[in-house]
C-alpha cells in the first residue's frame, strides 16, 4: 500500500477539483466534498460516494436542504495503487465519477466513458 498522509491526499483531491472545467464547476450546486480514511463498514473497496439529490432530479420543491455530500476515501485508494502517479490518476477519476453522479450520470454510463 502506498503511504500518504491525509493532508497530502486532501491536496490531491483539491487539485482534482481544480481540474474540473469552469463551465461544469459553475453548475455544481449545493455540494460539500469530504475526505475520509475509510468507507462505511462492509464496503472496504469503495473509493468515493455521492449522497444527495442529483441536479436532474431536483424539482421546484428543492430548497432548504442540506448540501449533497461527496466523500473520497483515502485508504481504499492507496490500497489499490502501486505508485504516486496511480494515486493521482485514481483520485482524478474518482472525483470526476462522483461529480458526474451529481449531474445525474449513472455508473453504467461512467463505465462506458472510462470513469468506472
Amino acid at each position: 500500500m502506498i503511504e500518504m498522509s491525509r493532508a497530502d491526499f486532501e491536496v490531491l483531491v483539491s487539485q482534482a477539483l481544480d481540474e474540473v472545467p469552469e463551465e461544469l464547476a459553475g453548475l455544481i450546486d449545493n455540494v460539500a466534498i469530504f475526505v475520509e480514511d475509510e468507507p462505511p463498514a462492509g464496503d472496504r473497496e469503495l473509493l468515493g460516494l455521492y449522497e444527495g439529490i442529483p441536479l436532474t432530479e431536483r424539482g421546484h420543491y428543492y430548497g432548504g436542504v442540506l448540501p449533497d455530500r461527496i466523500t473520497i476515501y483515502r485508504n481504499p485508494t492507496l490500497r489499490i495503487c502501486d505508485t504516486l502517479d496511480d494515486v493521482v490518476d485514481e483520485v482524478n477519476i474518482t472525483v470526476v465519477h462522483e461529480i458526474a453522479h451529481h449531474f445525474g450520470i449513472d455508473d453504467a454510463r461512467l463505465h462506458e466513458l472510462g470513469y468506472g
